[in-house]
């Protein structure tokens, strides 16, 4: 699969740069996406170090849709072509503070559901018209079943891989791929604020999972491997009897 040209949306964040510096030796052209400018370019000198050839930023709000036509056209004019889409933005809002603020529950949806859905659309219409190219996105073993402590979060990531269900099935023909990354937990800044034990995995973990799963041609990561066993087993469990679990 050629990684020669990479746009990568959310580059800032932990999963993201530990992705894309995998991918950096390969890499003939890279654009970051991301909120802050000064992060990006920071992101973007460690890829030219690590071998990288053009690395470019844009820096914008990735959660309002508005310009996601426009930013990728503007990659794929300056690039000449993409060959792979990394989208790897989202929040992790507080579950207690958006029970009692639906704001909070709508913002969480935009983030991590409806801004990925647009990117999605914009990068499968480009990439059916050439009739090749692969996409990658971060979504969570969260959607696989709600559970109170994180139900608004897992909602956003349920719609999210279902919406990957059938943009893969839709691409299939035109040789298109499409990744769905299911990560359980992971070290990052956006779980600072969580007690940490031996279920959480690292960034360069999760990263090493990824680039391997692309490349053996894989649809849906689970990451760490031992997920794509635990999530089955707490979907089988009845709803009668998982509702009185602490899950």
């Amino acid at each position: 699969m050629k990684t020669e040209n990479i746009l990568v949306v959310g580059a800032t964040s932990a999963i993201a740069q530990a992705i894309v510096r995998l991918l950096a030796g390969e890499a003939k052209n890279i654009m970051l996406w991301g909120r802050s400018e000064q992060r990006l370019e920071a992101v973007a000198q460690d890829l030219r170090v690590r071998g990288a050839g053009r690395v470019e930023v844009r820096a914008f709000e990735i959660a309002q849709h508005e310009e996601h036509e426009e930013a990728l056209q503007e990659t794929i004019a300056a690039f000449g072509e993409l060959d792979l889409v990394l989208i790897a933005h989202g929040s992790l809002t507080d579950q207690k503070a958006a029970e009692k603020d639906f704001q909070l529950t709508l913002q969480e949806l935009q983030i991590n559901c409806i801004s990925a859905l647009s990117l999605l659309s914009a990068a499968a219409n480009y990439f059916e018209l050439r009739k090749r190219g692969c996409i990658v996105v971060l979504s969570s073993v969260a959607g696989d079943r709600g559970r109170q402590s994180n139900y608004i979060y897992g909602t956003a990531k349920a719609a999210l891989s279902t919406f990957l269900q059938g943009l893969r099935h839709r691409l299939h023909a035109s040789g298109v791929r499409v990744v769905t990354v299911k990560p359980g937990f992971v070290d990052t800044p956006m779980t600072a604020n969580m007690s940490k034990n031996s279920l959480f995995a690292s960034p360069e973990r999760v990263a090493a999972d990824v680039v391997r799963g692309i490349r053996s041609g894989r649809a849906v990561i689970y990451t760490p491997w031992f997920w794509r066993l635990v999530m089955p087993i707490i979907k089988a469990i009845p709803e009668g009897i998982f509702v009185r679990t602490k899950l």
